[in-house]
């Protein structure tokens, strides 16, 4: 970097200039005013009733408006997909119900305490960025819409703004000086007890809204940076599957020539089988002589492009949503279909606490038996998924749900659940240790449990906001 300013070494430029960066048309629908106005094209006008419509055009302007809570848009391919769906249409319409209870925090996880650079959060191994704070179509329930919705929040420091987009001179500085920082202390950083900052997820918004050129930017400047595994975490399989064309795909393969030992992961987002699963106008899936299900031509040719790179693991993970995937068999339905072209299933998540994430989130013992409803009948490498809440300390899984009381202990007269910390921050030492707490079937949040907290070496219920945030 000079002056501020990045220069890419001749290697990353020469990547960088041989990439094709195409213009995609998503037709998209922008907006509520489309449907308001009566300008959306005419088959598309359909997607909310005219009650549905005059019950939004009372809340524009008000505290309840629900644009202002999270902006409205979708792909013309969704739309056609949802048409089939109900579950579909439920992650893209917004409904009052919305902004009827607007609790929640603004920061879920306090994430920008463990921001040591704008854009950049570095709270584990890896790092997360902010690439960019859009995504082709927008699901109402999105675990970032304070970055969506571009609301101001409050710093630790007490400022109050946006959170930022990651700049690449600030994020490779910080990588090479938080590694150096570790090599030259033997392996751990002497504050945090971090170790190198090895795996970088490009996040946002959905980083594949980018152009090839600015994907392909961000790729070779971390390489060059030492990172050893990238991950582009994307919704665009489900919103927009033509993205993944072959300007694309030869872009990734001319960086596995460029970084052949950088790791490329491609996290997408299905959030139901009826994104990825084609089905007949009666809504039936259709299946192929054999019984197996078939799916979308377009996110068929999409998918069959990047598994077909074996040095690109592709791994899927989703929140169960209140009317979206709450359902067993159509959680059943995606492990399995997915586990068949090669992606595996990572995590399921309990929702975060968001503004509004009453409207939303199904309460966690329900997501927990839910879950394990849909993997009776799935096979060991189908049921490798775990159920994650995301508490302040880090990703927490839901281990078990309990029916009998334990012998000689108060309060477990109606069963148990019991967490587990898998992702702790820093040097992670609270990684493996557990809280039981007694069971309420209503709990949406760990505050749903607060009077019922049994055992807790895992200080889910003693935490204080982190100090401010090391390197």
């Amino acid at each position: 970097m000079t002056d501020g300013k990045y220069v890419p070494t001749s290697r990353e430029q020469a990547f960088v200039d041989a990439i094709e960066s195409p213009k995609y048309d998503r037709q998209i629908i922008n907006g509520l005013s489309p449907f308001l106005k009566e300008k959306a094209p005419e088959d598309v006008q359909g997607f909310y009733s005219s009650g549905e419509i005059e019950a939004l055009r009372v809340l524009k302007g008000t505290e309840r408006d629900v644009e202002t809570r999270m902006p409205v848009k979708m792909t013309r391919h969704y739309f056609e997909l949802a048409k089939k769906s109900q579950a579909l249409r439920n992650l893209v319409k917004a409904s009052p119900a919305e902004t009827l209870e607007l609790e929640g925090a603004e920061d879920p996880g306090f994430q920008m305490d463990y921001s040591p650079v704008e854009g950049l959060l570095h709270k584990y191994e890896m790092g997360l960025m902010y690439v960019v704070s859009t995504c082709s179509a927008h699901c109402r329930f999105c675990y970032r819409e304070e970055l969506i919705g571009r609301k101001e929040i409050e710093r630790q420091d007490g400022t109050v703004a946006k959170k930022g987009m990651a700049q690449i001179p600030d994020i490779t500085d910080y990588i090479r000086s938080h590694n150096k920082i570790v090599a030259d202390n033997g392996g751990r950083h002497p504050e945090s007890g971090r170790e190198k900052l090895r795996e970088i997820l490009l996040s946002g918004g959905d980083p594949m809204v980018l152009s090839n050129n600015k994907i392909a930017g961000w790729l070779a400047a971390l390489a060059e940076a030492g990172v050893e595994s990238i991950r582009i975490g994307t919704k665009e399989m489900a919103f927009y599957p033509d993205r993944f064309d072959d300007a694309f795909l030869a872009m990734l393969d001319r960086f596995h020539l460029t970084y052949p030992d950088v790791g490329l992961r491609i996290m997408i987002h299905f959030n139901h089988p009826d994104e990825f699963l084609a089905k007949d106008d009666a809504g039936n899936y259709l299946e192929d002589a054999s019984g197996i299900l078939r799916w979308h031509p377009n996110t068929k040719r999409a998918m069959e492009g990047v598994v077909a790179r074996g040095w690109i693991s592709v791994e899927n993970q989703s929140p169960i949503i209140k009317s979206i995937n709450d359902d067993s068999a159509a959680l059943r339905i995606m492990q399995r279909a997915l586990k068949r072209v090669g992606v595996e299933n990572h995590y399921f998540f309990c929702g975060r606490d968001i503004i509004a994430h009453k409207a939303f989130n199904v309460p966690i013992e329900t997501a927990w038996q839910t879950l394990n409803e849909s993997q009776k009948g799935l096979s060991g490498v189908e049921t490798h998924a775990r159920l994650s809440i995301t508490h302040y300390k880090g990703k927490t899984e839901v281990s078990a749900v309990t029916n009998e009381p334990i012998p000689g202990i108060a309060g477990t007269e109606n069963g148990v659940v019991i967490f587990k910390i898998l992702r702790n921050a820093g040097s992670a030492p609270d990684r493996g240790k557990v809280c039981i707490v007694a069971r309420n079937p209503e709990a949406i949040w760990f505050d749903g449990y607060a009077d019922r907290v049994i055992f807790d070496e895992a200080g889910l219920f003693n935490y204080a906001r982190v100090e401010a945030a090391k390197h």
